[in-house]
């Protein structure tokens, strides 16, 4: 290790090429973590960060929640941890609760739920279950690159399409495209929606804050294939970021417009716990001339701290500025033709498939 890695507690950028934290500083739940020199003056080749999977056996597997701010009460996640390593994920203190470190660990040391289609049809066969929306995709992306070989995201899908169960959609991942031959025939009953969250149009930007997401036109072009395919497709301005990303707006959407998407939404950049020191040192690092800017905006949305959590305010913030990012996306959705709110997803479709040993009915 170099002599300046250990007394900074930065990562060297050749071991961390091509992921998002600079750090991997322990979480709030986890022992400190330093690195102390040996004080052997002699030079050490260190490993770079690979992607390390363990396998989890969850108990159940739908999430369910009470925030106002969300427009669905229940979720499934196939993994925990996102190799995307997107810098300002808002689900990076999670690792936390894991013992690893929302830093590198985040988007290095994942969890993958291979038995979680098993324990979905479980849970939706429970005699007690209540059909609403599920999301997929709201704590990390069910579309990261494990998801390639791994293929849990699509054996979920699989058993919600057999249950004629409404899901929601959200990734970055282009991968999404794999599963058109199951999305499709759902999209026809009205059982789903897509949104592809696009950041910025800027791809330099776009591959040093989200290093091994696809690139914004490649995203672009996924929502032309799912719109084409008739899947409905929202596309998501998130998060924005004051003075880096906040002009973009417009542009975003009406790209996202002319791919097919058919609505629109949009998240102001959110600094959770330890997410706000990692965004920070990306800015010290990436953005130097900026990050006053950016970070002062930010608190003047937030009563004057890095973040806020309460409901109703944590997704926008509010004031003068946030007012504006407001209204300049609603305007920018009324020249695109794009809607902010979208009819729900259908419910009476819902039916418990027959299993091998079910008494079949005589009617």
């Amino acid at each position: 290790m170099s002599q300046a890695e250990t007394q900074s507690g930065f990562i060297d950028r050749d071991r961390r090429r091509g992921r998002g934290a600079a750090s991997n500083a322990a979480g709030r739940f986890d022992l400190a973590r330093q690195e102390e020199h040996d004080g052997w003056d002699i030079p050490e080749d260190r490993p770079s960060f690979v992607t390390e999977v363990r396998e989890e056996v969850p108990k159940s597997v739908i999430t369910y929640n009470r925030s106002p701010d969300l427009p669905f009460d229940r979720s499934i996640n196939p993994y925990r941890g996102c190799e995307h390593g997107c810098i300002y994920c808002f689900a990076r203190p999670s690792h936390a609760y894991l013992g690893l470190s929302p830093g590198l660990d985040f988007e290095t040391r994942l969890v993958a739920r291979p038995q979680a289609p098993e324990v979905l049809r479980r849970e939706l066969r429970a005699k007690g279950y209540k059909v609403a929306t599920l999301a997929i995709g709201t704590n990390t992306d069910p579309y990261q690159p494990i998801e390639r070989d791994r293929e849990i995201t699509r054996a979920c899908l699989q058993v919600l399409r057999d249950f004629r169960h409404p899901v929601g959609i959200v990734t970055k991942g282009t991968l999404v495209e794999r599963d058109i031959d199951i999305l499709a025939p759902m999209a026809e009953q009205g059982l789903v929606r897509v949104g592809i969250s696009v950041t910025t149009l800027d791809d330099d930007l776009s591959r040093r804050m989200e290093p091994r997401v696809p690139l914004p036109r490649r995203r672009l072009a996924a929502i032309r294939r799912l719109a084409e395919a008739g899947i409905p497709v929202r596309v998501m301005v998130s998060p924005v970021v004051p003075g880096l990303t906040d002009q973009e707006v417009d542009a975003i959407v009406a790209a996202a417009a002319e791919a097919g998407a058919d609505a629109a939404s949009w998240i102001m950049l959110r600094l959770p716990r330890e997410v706000s020191p990692l965004w920070q040192d990306w800015l010290a690092e990436h953005e130097p001339g900026r990050a006053a800017k950016v970070m002062a905006r930010l608190r003047e949305m937030h009563g004057g701290r890095d973040y806020d959590p309460r409901w109703g305010h944590r997704m926008r913030g509010e004031g003068e500025y946030a007012e504006i990012v407001g209204k300049r996306f609603k305007a920018a959705c009324r020249r695109a033709g794009l809607r902010e709110r979208t009819a729900g997803l259908r419910t009476d479709l819902f039916k418990i498939p027959p299993m091998p040993g079910d008494q079949l009915s005589l009617f």
